[in-house]
């Protein structure tokens, strides 16, 4: 099965701190023996890969619950059950959930005002067609969050590519390879790149500074619905071979055909392919065509700082 979400987590370590002190990387192990999760669901990792996903739910589980004063941490990095934990229990709740916490006070507090009746906290009001839910912890859901935005942006991005001309293509493709770090100063790959005629190729830039290699360069905007296919790719690596060049890079706005994906995998000559999404994604990471809209920082107590010397 999955790892349950942060909600379903509650019980169950609620449970587990009534038997003493625990800790969350104990109870994690517990919780993963007792729901019989399989090796890839323990080792799975939130969508940054920053932290491994059942650890991170069963910390905001414990974290909630200690907000509603049903957990105490006696020390760093541990805690327990209190009294106010032990009588929830005591009533053999089918679940907790955040609604259930938020008949305490000191939970209300944590999360802000108590909304009016029927309506949800602002913290968790989503959209209704929004991949972020009322089961994810923070972290998932800033993180669900930024994936929504990223998928837009992607999808911007190519729509504004295809409304421009092919020159304005030639150019972006010259930006997007200096950014990269490829073809010297920017005045090189311009003449480097664009308007060799040469059949199959749309030019060739230096990988290095020194040029010591050259790359060839083949870009076709196409609408997403029309994928490059297996003749395009061979009528390009045949120009390769005709130049004695054994590098090349396909960059399409759109994607490539299975059969283009495995002609490529058994050639000797080196040929990357590149679709439209992993276009858009070099153009956002080394910021070509983008620009930083807002920044936002998430910072964790220093615990370090705290700690006698």
């Amino acid at each position: 099965m999955a790892v349950p979400d942060y909600q379903s987590l509650m019980l169950p370590v609620l449970r587990l701190a009534a038997t003493g002190i625990r800790r969350v990387p104990e109870i994690a192990e517990t919780i993963a023996n007792e729901y019989g999760l399989s090796a890839e669901d323990r080792a799975a990792l939130l969508p940054s890969g920053t932290q491994k996903l059942l650890p991170n739910r069963v910390h905001w589980a414990k974290t909630y619950l200690i907000k509603a004063g049903l957990l105490s941490s006696p020390a760093r990095g541990q805690f327990t059950i209190t009294p106010a934990g032990s009588a929830l229990l005591a009533s053999n709740p089918a679940a907790i959930t955040r609604t259930i916490l938020e008949q305490y006070p000191s939970f209300i507090s944590f999360v802000g005002s108590k909304p009016n009746e029927g309506e949800k906290p602002a913290i968790l009001s989503v959209k209704p067609d929004s991949t972020i839910t009322d089961h994810q912890t923070p972290e998932e859901r800033i993180e669900a969050a930024h994936t929504e935005l990223m998928t837009e942006l992607r999808s911007d991005l190519l729509d504004q590519i295809l409304r421009q001309s092919p020159a304005f293509f030639e150019q972006l493709i010259v930006d997007l390879l200096v950014a990269m770090g490829y073809g010297g100063s920017h005045e090189d790959a311009a003449k480097r790149l664009g308007g060799t005629g040469d059949g199959g190729v749309d030019g060739v830039i230096n990988e290095d500074r020194l040029g010591l290699d050259r790359i060839y360069v083949q870009a076709k905007r196409y609408a997403a619905h029309v994928s490059v296919g297996r003749p395009d790719v061979q009528a390009f690596v045949g120009t390769l071979v005709g130049h004695g060049s054994h590098k090349g890079v396909f960059v399409t706005t759109s994607s490539f055909s299975t059969h283009a994906i495995e002609f490529v995998r058994h050639l000797s000559q080196r040929v990357i392919l590149i679709d439209g999404t992993t276009l858009a994604d070099l153009m956002i990471e080394h910021g070509v065509g983008v620009r930083i809209s807002r920044t936002i920082e998430i910072k964790r107590i220093d615990l370090d700082f705290f700690e006698p010397e």
